[in-house]
């Protein structure tokens, strides 16, 4: 993580070559010194690590909730005297002819009568949801980096989502309900990026691969998680998923202000010495705390201060570097499409006639294996490399 735009950097290009002083290069890096210091995985790790990406999960459930709250129910003829049938329109039904499957009240579809409804209507909030993610992912993208550090950024931002998650719950009308989910977005947008970011500044080089891949896991046991909270709670009003869901989330946000720690390099570079030394015994072993007793004096902080610029800075740099912007636009794009696929597919699974509990179950379990098989070809490749 010497590097936090490694995109923006041609390796062995001249430029970042005349940058660095000749007596910087025979420094340690930040990195390395703290990796001596608390080692590369011990079992405070490993507690820190999890904690962290459980924030992961959280985030997974409030994601993918609306398939569930936002589902169109399955309904049934009261009368065939006009030879109605269950596939017929009921926009064009009368009222008296047809009835929910289940309380209206199980679905925010029926509750307010939206079944008749325009699309943009009915996507209002998942749309919403996601327009609050891309806004907050702008708006939010260097706070970890800046002024509140990982740690803060992690806990502000599952506060936000749970908050606004709770307070779905009072939600009067779609649109009420839409401005709640765009608040949600909101707020749960750096949460990927931060606890990943924190947790691979926590463990040695050779793990951080593996403890990235640990939040995605959780992520997909949050995305489990939801069909068996829906299950249990079927028949019962769309605003209990939400309360089983953001309760939860709120005390994490105070396990995570309370027990988490930041990030030592953070701190670091932020010129906060002391809680950064505090945070590197706290997490050190009895055999390793000796290393702390000398000074970080010596340790190059040029470059990690240089490259924890803003937002502003990094699009300057694409635009003043072509070949930047060129290594840039392919990841742009396949995260473009893989982003369409992957949370279009879940939120397009109502559709289906099928039963909607075993499609979200089963469509959450074929992620299972892709996260393992990626933690071990990532720990392979890490120990060839």
């Amino acid at each position: 993580m010497a590097d936090s735009t490694p995109l923006l950097s041609q390796p062995n290009s001249a430029e970042s070559q005349s940058t660095t002083p000749p007596l910087e290069k025979h420094r340690p890096s930040l990195d390395s010194t703290i990796e001596r210091c608390i080692g590369v995985f011990g079992w405070a790790q490993f507690f820190q690590t999890l904690l962290v990406s459980l924030a992961w999960l959280f985030d997974a459930q409030q994601t993918f909730i609306s398939v569930f709250t936002d589902a169109y129910l399955t309904w049934h003829c009261t009368t065939h005297q006009h030879g109605f049938d269950s596939v017929s329109n009921i926009c064009y039904l009368p009222k008296h002819s047809w009835a929910w499957d289940w309380p209206s009240y199980t679905s925010i579809i029926s509750e307010w009568k939206l079944e008749c409804s325009s699309s943009i209507i009915t996507g209002l909030p998942a749309s919403s949801f996601f327009m609050g993610c891309l806004v907050g992912g702008f708006v939010l993208a260097t706070l970890a980096d800046s002024s509140l550090g990982r740690k803060n950024m992690i806990f502000l931002s599952c506060l936000t989502m749970s908050l606004s998650s709770l307070l779905t719950v009072f939600s009067t009308n779609i649109w009420v309900y839409s401005a709640l989910r765009l608040v949600c977005g909101f707020g749960r947008a750096t949460i990927g990026t931060s606890a990943l970011a924190l947790t691979a500044e926590l463990v040695g080089k050779r793990w951080r691969g593996q403890v990235g891949v640990i939040g995605f896991f959780c992520f997909t046991i949050g995305f489990l998680s939801l069909p068996a909270i829906a299950y249990l709670n079927r028949g019962s009003s769309w605003r209990s998923l939400y309360l089983w869901t953001s309760i939860p989330g709120i005390f994490y946000s105070m396990l995570v202000h309370f027990f988490v720690r930041e990030s030592p390099r953070w701190l670091f570079v932020r010129g906060r010495k002391e809680e950064a030394v505090a945070t590197l015994k706290s997490i050190a072993t009895p055999s390793r705390s000796s290393c702390l007793t000398w000074s970080f004096s010596e340790v190059s902080f040029q470059e990690e201060r240089c490259n924890n610029g803003n937002i502003f800075s990094t699009i300057k740099m694409l635009v003043q570097k072509r070949w930047a912007f060129r290594r840039l636009l392919p990841v742009l794009v396949i995260g473009f499409g893989s982003g369409m696929v992957y949370y279009g597919m879940p939120l397009g699974l109502g559709n289906l006639s099928f039963n909607l509990y075993l499609s979200v179950t089963f469509n959450a379990l074929a992620e299972i294996p892709s996260s393992l098989i990626t933690m071990l070809l990532i720990g392979t490749q890490l120990l060839r490399w």
